[in-house]
């Protein structure tokens, strides 16, 4: 016996026709103004490290954050949750400049990267894939380099994908904790981008799933996923495409917080990034495919449907004469006075339908 495949189950696509879009559309490059939602909690963790040891805390408010500033160690400060006054604070006593607080604060940012006073700022998407619905989330984190720390502001306390770092740290002789704030800030990059590569296997799986079902099941339910899984891909695109002129930036800066030995890492997160947006190409066009494929089976399925119509109508055709010309009202019809003329014509309109099905079957019509 065959082994069964083994088949992804697709989770339902609701109907768009009945549920409202929300879309985020970000034209106004102002960020003054923002309608952000406080965050109901803010989680503040610090790693304080050197090569000899790493102490891990987790602070009560951001004004504990405050003599990090001066630490002869590195120091990483995670803040999970926005408000605004805690940001304000921060930025104030890390004399961190106005504008790039308002990035902080925006919603809907471009991902960027920029440089103002002693101070390193990138924003980018934190992209998770939700299995449960089979959608992209999206996450804004802004990372603020100084001299001897990074800060690193989530809106999300519940989850991000900043574990393999915290491990890291907590290794002794690791790289990371051997290096310098700058390695710190590229760990961070690394870990978000190396995410977008797990993000991108779920959506092939689906890819590759959906097209099993256009191929034996093209009706509308398929067409609804494909649009679904579009707009999907072209989110995770979108999102990801500025990210590559970010990590040039850092590329191309001249900071003195930036080590050159550290940039040449940097390097490796231009590679990925590079490779994430040519595989987030190949998808996109993947599931344009789909939809040329699902439009190509239902014209192959029309067809079929026309050609046994046609079949039916060709056979039907003679028969259908031989019982006109029959059911004329004349008198003087061959065989009408027959007491076996009913059965010789029925008998002759079989015969001539089997000799059509034989022929046609020769043909190879059907």
């Amino acid at each position: 016996m065959a082994a069964k495949k083994n088949i992804l189950p697709i989770p339902d696509v609701l109907n768009p026709f009945k549920v409202r879009k929300e879309r985020i559309m970000n034209f106004n490059p102002a960020t003054g103004t923002t309608t952000r939602t406080p965050a109901a909690e803010t989680k503040i963790t610090v790693f304080d490290y050197s090569s000899d040891n790493c102490q891990t805390t987790t602070l009560p408010d951001i004004a504990a954050t405050f003599p990090y500033l001066s630490s002869s160690k590195l120091s990483w400060i995670n803040i999970d949750g926005l408000r605004k006054e805690d940001v304000h604070t921060v930025c104030e006593k890390f004399q961190i400049h106005p504008l790039i607080e308002e990035d902080i604060l925006s919603v809907g940012q471009r991902a960027k990267m920029d440089m103002i006073g002693d101070r390193l700022f990138c924003l980018l998407p934190m992209i998770y894939f939700n299995a449960g619905s089979a959608t992209i989330d999206l996450e804004q984190v802004s990372i603020v380099l100084g001299k001897n720390f990074v800060i690193s502001f989530q809106e999300d306390p519940e989850r991000d994908v900043f574990d393999p770092v915290r491990d890291k740290l907590q290794l002794h002789g690791s790289r990371i904790r051997n290096g310098g704030a700058d390695y710190l800030c590229y760990s961070l990059l690394d870990v978000i981008i190396d995410n977008y590569f797990v993000v991108l296997d779920k959506l092939g799986e689906r890819i590759e799933l959906m097209e099993d079902v256009v191929q034996h099941t093209p009706n509308k339910r398929s067409l609804a996923r494909i649009n679904f899984l579009r707009r999907q891909v072209f989110l995770f695109k979108r999102a990801i495409a500025p990210v590559r002129e970010l990590v040039n930036g850092f590329l191309k800066s001249e900071s003195d917080l930036l080590d050159d030995k550290v940039t040449k890492y940097f390097k490796d997160v231009y590679d990925h990034i590079i490779q994430c947006n040519d595989l987030a190409d190949n998808y996109r066009d993947m599931v344009l495919n789909l939809q040329e494929m699902y439009h190509t089976q239902l014209n192959l399925k029309m067809n079929e449907i026309m050609k046994v119509l046609a079949v039916v109508t060709t056979l039907m055709a003679p028969l259908t004469l031989i019982a006109g010309i029959y059911g004329m009202n004349f008198e003087n019809m061959p065989e009408l006075k027959s007491p076996m003329g009913y059965f010789y014509t029925l008998g002759a309109m079989g015969i001539l339908l089997i000799l059509m099905i034989v022929l046609f079957r020769k043909r190879g019509w059907f």
